[in-house]
């Protein structure tokens, strides 16, 4: 029979069948405790976690993206106590702040170790996409979703992925993962796996992935390489897509591998014979080849003598005369055209070629036909400060020198004379076919007057006509030359009277004395001064001095009627 004291308990007695009824487990706000379901109704799980009373959970909390939750009475489950007792007297739980505190702990650590973690993408958002980690949900912005950027992420979405997390800031409750991280990690373990059975040198069979202008990428299993548009092909490729088309098989070299930065670069001529190989006896120098113009630019243009061997032309060696033309403007792409080899470089794989030299030399032409003193006709091109530039037969210019225009009067005046598209004739002086210089003169085609005038000598008496009455003095031409000379004032007479120049007039003919004659300097002058002086002495002499008796003046009349019966 029990005792009086086992039928009453004491007051610690039942403080310690209070503690035994809550559990041993110590049992605080905020942290996450263990429990049992003990019931299950509708969409709530009832949930004993040793308290005076149960919990209430959602069913919706069991679950989570790409997860279904699966739970029945009897489950040993962790819950977020967060309140012992609320107002009706019931504990405040939840499953979902139980994972959330669960994950952080867990992706802390991984962040901390820099491991991956395994999440599940749910949902879109501004700037990206959300993802469940296990419970703690993080941000994945969409350019760390995949190595390319991706239009379509359905396939992707409530599928377990890896993904390495960026950022975390748990007071915040901000997490930033990214799925791209993992995959070049993976994909670069993978390239290196798969350049390390790869070797320069091998020959190997690889699908063209993409095409650029600069090249193609070839997929060689796993692992790209780019086959750069240079190494396609000996001849000029001008756009990969010439050639190669994507998923197309192609077979390709491996020129070289960086281990470091796990790029290949491949070729598909260096599976070809080098066109280059015995390239000088191919192409001797001065011979003369036909190719096709295969592209052309500011300096010259590019012509194929054969697949895979190209040669330049220079734009200085397309044409004898058009200097400053753009070679579009003398050839024209895919247009035949010979040319002659002027140089030959086997080392720098080039070839020098010359278009004008292939046709005959302009100047070389012009001296055959008109050689040095032939009068040649030429069409004034341009006036400049030192001459004239004709244009000429052969599409050549001549240029005729100031100094060469006019035998008497400066060049500077004479040029005056002339106006673009006169047509005149001209005398070929020198004609230099290196320098591609032609040298005429206006000049010489009346001829030179010191070289006609004939024996004329200083002391001379000539007849001249009087071409032009000056201020100063008279022009005159000596009669039967084509010599002229000026006669100063102070040169007209003897007797300072008479030094006027109304005196002659045009037309009008006299007699005069030679003072200089200079053919080397091309100067002659006469004098009527002189020769009356001169005419007085000779008659002095002759006739009698003023001691005789006779006056000058008869003197002078004797030695004018001398003169005048010996022209009779």
């Amino acid at each position: 029979m029990a005792s009086a004291n086992s039928m009453n308990p004491s007051r610690d007695d039942f403080a310690a069948l209070l503690t035994e009824s809550f559990g041993t487990t110590e049992m605080n706000e905020g942290s996450v405790v263990k429990g049992t379901v003990v019931g299950i109704e509708k969409d709530l799980a009832i949930i004993d976690v040793g308290l005076k009373t149960e919990g209430r959970v959602a069913l919706k909390e069991f679950t989570s993206p790409g997860r279904e939750g699966d739970i029945k009475i009897g489950d040993i489950v962790e819950v977020y106590l967060e309140r012992i007792e609320n107002a009706l007297g019931e504990a405040v739980i939840s499953r979902d702040k139980a994972r959330r505190e669960e994950s952080w702990v867990k992706l802390e650590k991984a962040f901390n170790a820099n491991e991956k973690v395994s999440g599940t993408i749910f949902n879109t958002v501004k700037g990206g996409y959300t993802v469940d980690l296990d419970g703690a949900v993080a941000f994945l912005p969409r350019s760390q979703v995949d190595i390319r950027p991706i239009r379509d992420v359905g396939p992707l979405m409530n599928s377990p992925q890896p993904f390495q997390i960026l950022k975390m800031d748990r007071r915040r409750g901000n997490i930033v993962v990214s799925r791209r991280t993992v995959l070049e990690e993976t994909r670069a373990e993978q390239r290196h796996e798969l350049v390390q059975n790869l070797e320069e040198g091998q020959v190997i069979d690889g699908v063209v992935k993409n095409i650029t202008d600069y090249g193609a990428f070839v997929d060689l299993g796993g692992i790209d390489g780019l086959l750069h548009v240079t190494d396609i092909a000996w001849r000029r490729v001008n756009h990969p897509s010439e050639v190669l088309t994507i998923g197309q098989t192609v077979k390709v070299k491996i020129v070289k591998i960086n281990h470091e930065t796990h790029r290949i670069s491949l070729g598909m001529k260096q599976l070809l014979d080098d066109p280059w190989q015995g390239i000088e006896a191919k192409y001797p120098i001065n011979a003369k080849f036909k190719g096709r113009v295969t592209n052309i630019t500011d300096y010259g243009a590019f012509v194929e003598l054969e697949p895979g061997i190209e040669g330049l032309i220079h734009v200085s060696e397309m044409s004898w005369t058009k200097k400053n033309v753009h070679p579009g403007k003398i050839v024209s792409t895919s247009q035949e055209v010979e040319v002659s080899v002027l140089e030959v470089d086997s080392s720098k794989r080039r070839i020098s070629l010359g278009l004008k030299q292939t046709l005959q030399n302009p100047w070389e032409a012009f001296i055959e036909k008109y050689p040095t003193g032939t009068v040649v006709e030429g069409e004034v091109k341009n006036k400049t400060e030192f001459g004239l530039f004709l244009g000429l037969e052969g599409d050549v210019d001549g240029m005729v020198h100031l100094s060469d225009l006019d035998w008497n009067r400066p060049g500077e005046q004479v040029i005056e004379e002339f106006k673009k598209g006169d047509i005149i004739r001209a005398q070929v002086l020198d004609v230099d076919v290196e320098k591609e210089r032609i040298s005429l003169g206006l000049k010489q085609v009346g001829g030179d007057p010191f070289a006609d005038a004939g024996e004329i000598r200083k002391g001379q008496i000539v007849t001249c006509e009087v071409v032009e009455v000056k201020e100063g003095g008279i022009d005159v031409k000596l009669v039967g030359t084509d010599l002229t000379a000026f006669v100063k004032r102070n040169e007209l007479a003897r007797d300072r009277g008479d030094q006027r120049p109304e005196r002659f007039a045009a037309g009008e003919k006299l007699d005069a004395r030679v003072t200089m004659f200079d053919r080397k300097a091309r100067k002659v002058q006469v004098s009527i001064k002189a020769l009356e002086v001169a005419e007085e002495k000779e008659a002095m002499a002759q006739f009698g001095s003023s001691d005789s008796g006779a006056s000058l003046g008869d003197i002078l009349g004797a030695a004018l009627k001398a003169r005048t019966g010996d022209k009779k």
